[in-house]
């Protein structure tokens, strides 16, 4: 066994595994706060991406300034949706709201293809080294740069449910929407927010991926390989979305690790769904979700 080729995936694993963290946790924030699974949380990441690479290609700005304009430009993005599709949708059944984020979905995918095509088209060169080397071994410098910005956007998750008084709000509007109207917060505006940032978070994703692999409609099965993590962690837990991501990212290395000895095919795609049919036979509300027992 090549125990080299092993640290590898683990660490790739673990770089990944973080990213997708971070896309689980914008799942569990749309949820948490509306009750509501986003099918259209892939595409978020593919508009992020492509909005990136026109910014930087047909108006030939440096990186650093175009990815703080895709970043606001996603928050804008994410409040209209919100505003404009969801919010007419308040109080309908949530299967209606679903069929909706499943719509928006195909929407944007199929206008993404029609703007920019459905060919791969790679980002221009930004950093100096597309790999530096870590503990000897060879990471991709956008993994690299995607882990650190994913471990700050984690703590400032942290602090921003802890201690700052919108994250408060939205807490509180995730445990009881009416409790939290009869306080004076304003469940449309935690609403918008949290499509806001969700939308922003996973463009920040989107963008790490469409470096290092080009941008494509492929983009978009990113929300359904993230969808395993939140399931495992717990719909409803931001902590435990953390943790599912960092299963599945590991889970995925060591599949295609192992697909070198076994040759039982794509392991790499298969192993989470193993995983997270195992976790839900074990714990059906996930690993760090809130058991929902009602009675008659």
């Amino acid at each position: 066994m090549d125990w080299h080729l092993l640290l590898l995936f683990l660490v790739n694993g673990v770089i990944v595994g973080t990213l997708y963290g971070v896309v689980a946790m914008c799942f569990v924030l749309i949820y948490k706060s509306t009750q509501i699974v986003n099918f259209a949380q892939g595409q978020f990441l593919l508009v992020g991406a492509w909005i990136c690479w026109a910014i930087m290609v047909q108006f030939g700005l440096p990186f650093w300034i175009g990815f703080p304009i895709t970043l606001v430009f996603m928050f804008i993005f994410g409040v209209l949706l919100q505003v404009v599709l969801l919010r007419p949708m308040i109080g309908e059944p949530i299967i209606s709201v679903i069929m909706m984020t499943i719509g928006l979905s195909i929407v944007l995918e199929a206008l993404m293809s029609w703007i920019f095509g459905s060919k791969v088209k790679p980002f221009p060169p930004i950093f100096e080294t597309s790999t530096v080397s870590v503990l000897g071994l060879s990471v991709q410098s956008a993994y690299l740069m995607s882990f650190v910005i994913s471990i700050l956007i984690m703590l400032g998750f942290f602090w921003f449910f802890k201690y700052s008084r919108m994250g408060l709000a939205m807490r509180a509007t995730a445990f009881d929407q009416q409790v939290a109207q009869s306080l004076g917060i304003s469940v449309r505006q935690v609403f918008a927010l949290s499509w806001a940032i969700s939308a922003m978070v996973s463009a920040l994703a989107g963008v790490v991926i469409g470096v290092v692999n080009g941008v494509s409609s492929a983009l978009a099965f990113y929300g359904i390989k993230v969808f395993p993590a939140v399931i495992i962690g717990g719909l409803d837990s931001i902590g435990g979305g953390i943790v599912g991501g960092l299963a599945v990212g590991i889970l995925e290395n060591l599949g295609a690790f192992a697909d070198n000895y076994l040759h039982w095919g794509s392991l790499t795609q298969v192993v989470p769904f193993y995983a997270l049919i195992v976790v839900l036979m074990i714990k059906p509300y996930g690993l760090f979700g809130t058991k929902d027992i009602e009675r008659i």
